[in-house]
């Protein structure tokens, strides 16, 4: 049940990241090179939650 807890802890954290850089006034490259490192480090923290790293 806490590994279920923090995989959804983290989801949320990716989604509120996204969000709150999407409010940023960047230009749209600089936004986009932002969400990528933010989905890929999301992407590392949930698989150390599964155990994979």
């Amino acid at each position: 049940m806490g590994l279920l807890i923090g995989i959804l802890i983290t989801f949320l954290v990716i989604v509120l990241v996204l969000y709150l850089v999407q409010r940023l006034p960047l230009d749209a490259r600089a936004k986009q090179i932002v969400q990528t490192i933010v989905i890929i480090i999301g992407i590392i923290s949930l698989l150390k939650y599964l155990a994979v790293f």
